[in-house]
């Protein structure tokens, strides 16, 4: 990883940090999130994924329009801080804790692969 790689990863953590404990604190059944990114072709490469606790959760989320208000909010952010998601719809993602349970035993590797 080249120097510039490992300042926009820090940002990105930093950025990401924050959304995150503002989503903990808004949205109920947010878990967590984490991202990928493959800094050979950024910011196109990069990947967010938004963890609830269960599929009952993420689909109330969905219906309170919960999902456009924290794609905005991450959106903001990323552009705040120069980085610009040229298709936010398709690079950021919701999942659950219990469909990986369920679909991959609980492995998040394998999953986010």
């Amino acid at each position: 990883m080249r120097k510039t790689d490992k300042k926009t990863e820090n940002q990105l953590r930093v950025i990401l940090t924050d959304v995150c404990n503002h989503a903990l604190e808004t949205y109920p059944g947010f878990q967590w999130l984490t991202h990928q990114v493959n800094y050979s072709s950024f910011p196109d490469s990069l990947r967010i994924v938004c963890v609830f606790d269960t599929r009952e959760n993420l689909s109330h989320f969905l219906a309170e329009q919960g999902k456009p208000a924290l794609d905005t909010l991450i959106h903001q952010k990323l552009n705040a801080a120069g980085i610009r998601l040229k298709k936010p719809a398709s690079q950021i993602h919701y999942d659950t804790e219990e469909s990986c349970a369920l679909e991959n035993n609980g492995q998040w590797a394998e999953r986010l692969r």
